[in-house]
Formats: structure tokens, sequence, C-alpha cells
């Protein structure tokens, strides 16, 4: 990498962690400390843990469309503030209901697909996967420092001081947002270079390369939501590990999944088997889930933990940069939109549809629903060509 791409992979992972740590801390203990709030039922902690997806969900392709035209810089501080307001909001509630308002909010600061995005102007084909790879273990570390951190602060200063952080944190990545990422080319502002914003949004959307890996993220993410709803009662109920202490269940199953996560990697990139490494992270996730769902016993609660951490994280760093080889630069930001909303849509799908099968039909119909899913992906991404893992021949510039 040159000096210029380091320094922005360097900015983004940074800022990418700061941001995920706020809403990571509060995956673990939504389910745990919301049940004491006035009305709370596991289809309103469920809601109120995946609402955030929704108006993730519908504004990303928003945002991306308009950091095509306008820049991503300003698009990403402005869903920082909104972040900030949100978690402030949702600080401030004293019910279920507050919680899921204060989500809601902070969903709407939707930046992924533009970050993403950002990072893709500033690097080249050749690193792009290398940078998509270190935001996404940059997402990793902060997922093991929020399970770690989050209970702490949660055991001392209760829930809202969570959501106060978070707060904070946003601000952080606003600064880091002005201050450590170079200024990025000017991308999609020609009109013969960037079409019409319906004909980029109906490519996007209707590729069937694209589609897949849209379909991909959309389960993927709907899996961690329907997951944390119920490992951390799991956690308690079959491993015997009071809430306080799970993040020393957690953190060992990250920091291991990325040993896991390092050989699928190293095969793909250099092995030349990219496609075949994505196949088996889509069928480690589905293990995971079958093992998590079935788990009896404290070993096979954290073999499945593991399990599902190393296809997770591999499939997180994979995906964004398939997506980013497979558009011309003036649509980059419109199908990674695109792409973000599908992710989001999972996580609110995960959350508020999962909490109520868990409330309707019991826990290991909400892992017997997961399976299912992976099991479609899995069929879906077997149609992959080599070709598209390379990001050949699938949208090219009009």
């Amino acid at each position: 990498m040159t000096a210029l791409e380091r320094r922005t992979v360097g900015s983004l992972a940074l800022l990418y962690s700061f941001r995920m740590l706020g809403l990571f801390m509060v995956l673990p203990l939504l389910a745990l400390y919301a049940v004491d709030l006035p009305g709370a039922s596991p289809a309103l902690i469920g809601l109120a843990l995946g609402v955030y997806g929704l108006t993730q969900a519908m504004l990303q392709i928003p945002f991306g469309w308009l950091s095509d035209r306008i820049g991503r810089k300003p698009v990403i501080v402005g869903g920082l503030l909104l972040f900030a307001a949100g978690s402030i909001v949702a600080g401030m509630a004293e019910n279920t209901l507050g919680i899921i308002v204060g989500r809601a909010l902070q969903g709407a600061g939707a930046i992924a697909g533009t970050v993403m995005a950002l990072a893709a102007d500033l690097t080249r084909d050749e690193q792009r996967t290398k940078a998509m790879a270190i935001i996404g273990v940059s997402i990793g570390l902060s997922f093991a420092v929020a399970l770690v951190l989050g209970p702490v602060v949660a055991g001392q200063w209760g829930l809202s001081s969570v959501f106060f952080l978070t707060a904070v944190l946003a601000v952080v990545g606003i600064a880091i947002v002005w201050l450590g990422v170079p200024k990025p080319p000017a991308v999609g502002l020609s009109g013969g270079e960037r079409g019409s914003t319906l004909h980029s949004l109906t490519r996007s959307f209707l590729d069937p390369a694209l589609a897949r890996l849209n379909l991909g993220v959309f389960v993927l993410h709907f899996i961690l939501m329907s997951c944390f709803l119920v490992v951390p009662q799991l956690l308690e109920s079959v491993a015997g590990v009071s809430r306080e202490y799970h993040w020393q269940i957690y953190l060992p199953a990250l920091v291991l999944s990325v040993v896991g996560m390092l050989p699928l990697m190293r095969m793909a990139e250099r092995g030349g088997r990219p496609r075949e490494m994505f196949l088996f992270g889509i069928g480690l996730v589905l293990v995971s889930v079958l093992i998590l769902g079935f788990a009896r016993s404290a070993f096979s609660l954290y073999l499945g933990l593991w399990v599902f951490f190393v296809g997770f994280n591999y499939l997180e760093a994979t995906l964004p940069s398939l997506v980013s080889k497979t558009v011309f630069a003036g649509d980059r930001g419109s199908a990674l939109g695109m792409y973000s909303t599908c992710q989001f849509l999972g996580a609110f799908a995960g959350g508020a549809g999962g909490g109520w099968v868990v409330q309707s039909m019991g826990v290991e119909a909400a892992f017997v629903l997961s399976a299912a899913l992976v099991l479609v992906w899995l069929l879906a991404a077997s149609r992959m060509t080599h070709g598209d893992m390379l990001g050949r021949g699938v949208l090219t510039q009009p």
C-alpha cells in the first residue's frame, strides 16, 4: 500500500471501530437489561435491538447517492451527528419505547455504504480487498472491545451510560473524518459517467451477482441479531455464566476467530480459491447456527460461538470488497448503499422478526429459521463463478 492508502485505511478503520463499538456494546446488553424496563417483552426488545436497521436500510441508498453527488465526507459527518443524537435520546429513555425511538434515530445516521465507498475511492483495485479486510478486522476488534467494555460500563453506571458513551464516540468519529481521512477524488459527478439515479440503482438491485451478495449480507446480519437475542440467555442457563462475566466468553472466542479466519483469507488471496473459501465461510455460519441452536453443554455453546465468529468475520470482510469490485467509481456509492440497505434490513428482520419468533415459538425455532436462511444463501452463492469473485464482467460503465 502507498502512504496515502495506509492513512486512508487506518483512519477509516478507526472511524468504523469507534462507530461500531457503540453499536456492539448494546448487542449483548439489551436482551439482559431491557427486561427491567416497563412493558418489556421479547418482541419489543427484539424491535429495540433491530429497529436501527430499519432506518439504516431506508437511508443507505439516499445517502450513498448523495455522497456520489456532493462528496463522501459531508455525508459521513451528517450521519455521525444523527447517530450521536439518537444515542442521547436512547440514553435518556425511561422505557422500552424511548429506547426504540433512540435506536431508530441512531440508524438514521446511515453512512456504512458511504464509508465503504470512500475506502474504495482511495485505494487501488489490487489493494481493495486488503483494505476492506483491515476494516473488517477492525470491526471484529471493536466487537471484542465492546463485549468487554459494555458489561463493565453497564454494570457500573447502567444501560444509559452505554448510550451516552456511544454519543461521545460519534463526536470523536467526526474529528477522525476531518483530520485523518485524506481528501477523496471527485467521482460520479460528470453526467456521462454517473448515468441516471434510477439507472444506477436499478443495476445495483437487479444484477444477479450483486443480488447474491446483497442476499448474503441480509442473511448474515439477520443471524447476528437473532443470535444475540438468545445467546446471552444461553450463556446464563446452559453455561451458568452470569451477565457480568459474559465478556470472558466472548473475548477468547473473538480472538481465536482471527486465528481461524486468517487461513481462509490466505487461501482465497494467495491460493487462488476465493470462491471455495467464500462457500466454506457460509458453511461455517450454517454449522455454527446448528451447534448453537441445539447446544446442551457449555463446550458446545463455546464451540458454536467460535465457529460463528470465524465465518462471520471472514464474510463481513469479504462481501463489501466483492461489491466494490463490480461497479465503476461513479456508481460505487449507490451500489454500496444498496448493499448496506440489505445489511441493515437483515439486522432489523433479525431483531424484530427473531424476537417475535422467540416469543411465539421458542428459542429453537429462531435457530431453525436462521439455518434455513443460510442454506438458501449457500445454494444461491454456489452459482457464483470465479470471475464473479474477481469482479469481472459484472457491472461496467454505461
